[in-house]
Order: C-alpha cells, then sequence, then structure tokens
C-alpha cells in the first residue's frame, strides 16, 4: 500500500505549530492619558466616579420591541478621566465607586469630544478596589477636537 505524501503547505503548517502553545495573547492594559480619537481595542482598569442615565431620543417604530438601556459614566484612573458610554447590562456595573475592567475599548467621537465604549465585542467586569487614586483635573472628554482635511498640491 502506498503512503500518503504530505504537500508542501502541510509540513509547513506542522512545522510552525510545533512548540508552540495555542492560546490566548496576554492583554496589554493602557491608561486614560494614552487614548486618541479613532482607536479601539483598548483594555483599562479604572474606577467610576459617576453614572448618569440618558434618555433615549428620536427612536423608531421599533422602539418599543427593543429598548435600551444608556447612562454616561465618568471614569478615571491615576493619569487621567473620560466619558464611558455604558449601554444595557453594562449600566447595572457602573456604579460610583467601582473599580472596572473594560477590555476591547473604542473610542467614540460625539460632537467632536472623545467618549470610550464597549460594544459587542467588548466586555466589562467589575474587579477588586483599585489603589490609585482618579486624577479628575484631567478629563479627555471635555477636549474638542475639530477633523481638518488637507489638501495635497
Amino acid at each position: 500500500m502506498a503512503t500518503p505524501t504530505k504537500t508542501g503547505r502541510e509540513r509547513q503548517e506542522e512545522s510552525s505549530n510545533a512548540g508552540v502553545k495555542p492560546g490566548l495573547r496576554k492583554p496589554v492594559f493602557t491608561k486614560v492619558d494614552q487614548l486618541k480619537p479613532g482607536t479601539g481595542g483598548h483594555n483599562l482598569t479604572v474606577k467610576v466616579l459617576n453614572s448618569i442615565a440618558v434618555l433615549p431620543k428620536g427612536r423608531s417604530v421599533s422602539y418599543h420591541l427593543r429598548q435600551s438601556r444608556i447612562a454616561e459614566c465618568l471614569i478615571g484612573d491615576d493619569t487621567g478621566c473620560i466619558i464611558f458610554t455604558a449601554r444595557n447590562d453594562q449600566v447595572d456595573l457602573m456604579k460610583p465607586g467601582a473599580t472596572v475592567i473594560i477590555r476591547n475599548a473604542k473610542i467614540d467621537m460625539f460632537k467632536g469630544s472623545m467618549r470610550l465604549a464597549a460594544d459587542k465585542w467588548g466586555r466589562v467586569e467589575v474587579t477588586e478596589p483599585a489603589e490609585f487614586a482618579v486624577k479628575e483635573d484631567s478629563n479627555l472628554s471635555l477636549v474638542e477636537y475639530e477633523l481638518v482635511n488637507i489638501a495635497e498640491e
């Protein structure tokens, strides 16, 4: 009986996977002052300073079918603070004084200022209280950005 030979691609896959254990990457945590407009994939450990429920406006006919809850929460760490837009189940976790880990968050722009948000790919979880004091005088959501188009000549 003839033994099947392996293609070049199969041999390459075996050699590249040899000795490598598949698994998750270790998360890289960033600080609030490192956040920039239009970026995503941020992991942060922050304290919740306050949480304000926002009433939904301008909903369509399907409003009564799926009602969403939104809260704007001021969160921060020892480098600064920013407004986090919490949606649905996230609202219950964002209690003032709580320390939370936000994973895979992105920066949304709202009226020219930054807002942090964790969409369906992100995660918010409560953790043990952190030891840092929040730097409240450096609020990144108060900085207004303007998109400038540069014409090439």
